[in-house]
């Protein structure tokens, strides 16, 4: 019996390839977090930058397990009954930072909606291990949506004080019931605006995959609805399908096209915007916190001069 013919994929333009990660960083890296016993988004999302960021020591962890309560057609995260909340998992990234001599972490997790809380309390008890042993660390989290208990849970993460709040919107809402169908577009604006209102000094930051059919319209939409919600940090990259089972990629988008939507957002107030085929949330992240640190001194010097 002929086996089932395999749903062909789209052909990686050259912009878009990157070298397989051989470096003694990269394993250094790597065998770090086995150490800790720690899962990070880099290896579970299958991410293109995992050999150059994990050669400068850099990676994104991945809290309360690597096993996600959804099933998003973009992301290739585990799907299923997630492990109990590991209650040395704080310590131990905080531990992992401090190794690595970290200036800059980002933390993200699974969605856990099988929490009372959505995890939020992790994300609390990560941010204060954190303080504790690397105090100088800029700390900026990634968190889910919390659906359902966002407000108590921004609340309590607020109240922690991480330096970025990052949460990804992912792509324009007319795609939301194929690309994200356990979402809800105007609920995660909801928590960023909510973030803001909580504490105005902590900056948010939002990002959205392209090439999944999207207008260029739409786009522009997506942009005017986070500066409406107060979003500082917009992030734009090339979708890549994971394996032949999830969402394909219907347009490579152009370094010249990300450039011109980079113009476009600068135009419309973002402090900072990150826009390329390889971009991704944590990216350059450190850097790019510097510059929108930066880009908000000037702007309050700016206004502090008129007044």
């Amino acid at each position: 019996m002929t086996a089932p013919a395999q749903p062909e994929r789209a052909r990686k333009p050259d912009w878009i390839r990157v070298k397989a990660p051989t470096s003694k960083g990269y394993n250094e890296t790597r065998q770090l977090m086995r150490d800790k016993k720690l899962a990070t988004v880099c290896e579970e999302a299958a991410c293109p930058n995992i050999g150059e960021c994990w050669t400068k020591k850099h990676a994104t962890v991945m809290i309360l397990g690597d096993v996600c309560t959804r099933a998003c057609a973009f992301c290739n995260v585990k799907t299923g009954m997630p492990r109990k909340v590991d209650p040395n998992e704080p310590q131990n990234l905080a531990d992992a930072c401090a190794e690595m001599g970290l200036e800059h972490i980002v933390i993200t997790s699974v969605d856990r909606d099988d929490l009372p809380d959505g995890g939020a309390s992790q994300f609390v008890k990560v941010i204060e291990a954190l303080r504790r042993t690397t105090p100088n660390t800029t700390i900026e989290i990634l968190t889910p949506d919390f659906r359902n208990k966002h407000e108590r849970a921004v609340e309590m993460i607020v109240a922690a004080r991480p330096d970025v709040y990052n949460h990804n919107l992912e792509t324009v809402p007319r795609l939301y019931p194929t690309i994200r169908p356990g979402a809800r577009y105007y609920a995660s604006l909801r928590l960023l605006e909510t973030v803001k209102k909580l504490d105005p000094s902590i900056f948010t930051k939002s990002g959205i995959m392209l090439g999944l059919g999207e207008e260029r319209l739409e786009v522009h939409q997506v942009m005017d609805d986070m500066r409406s919600a107060d979003i500082d940090f917009l992030t734009m990259g090339q979708y890549l399908q994971p394996t032949p089972k999830h969402a394909k990629v219907m347009e490579f988008v152009t370094p010249a096209a990300f450039n011109a939507y980079a113009g476009i957002a600068r135009a419309k107030g973002f402090l900072q915007v990150a826009s390329s085929p390889l971009t991704r949330s944590s990216y350059h992240a450190g850097k790019d916190f510097a510059e929108m640190k930066a880009a908000r001194e000037a702007q309050l010097a700016k206004a502090a001069a008129k007044a």
